[in-house]
């Protein structure tokens, strides 16, 4: 899949670190992604994204201000 932020590079499978925010800072590290080998920009897919938003919610469900995951 061609990057459409560089609009150069192609992407490969890997992994990123994502930040979500605004209410709560969730840091998770080791995301599968699809990963541009010139920019660096990461795509996830549905899947991922499902889980990620799962572990958004959870995390402002508990209160915690900031967390990190694996």
């Amino acid at each position: 899949m061609k990057c459409v932020i560089c609009k150069k590079g192609e992407t490969s499978d890997g992994t990123t670190t994502l930040t979500l925010e605004p209410d709560k800072t969730v840091l998770v590290r080791g995301v599968p992604a699809r990963v541009c080998r010139n920019c660096g920009d990461a795509y996830v897919g549905e899947t991922v994204r499902d889980q990620l938003l799962g572990i958004a919610e959870e995390a402002v469900r508990s209160g915690i201000q900031v967390d990190v995951r694996e």
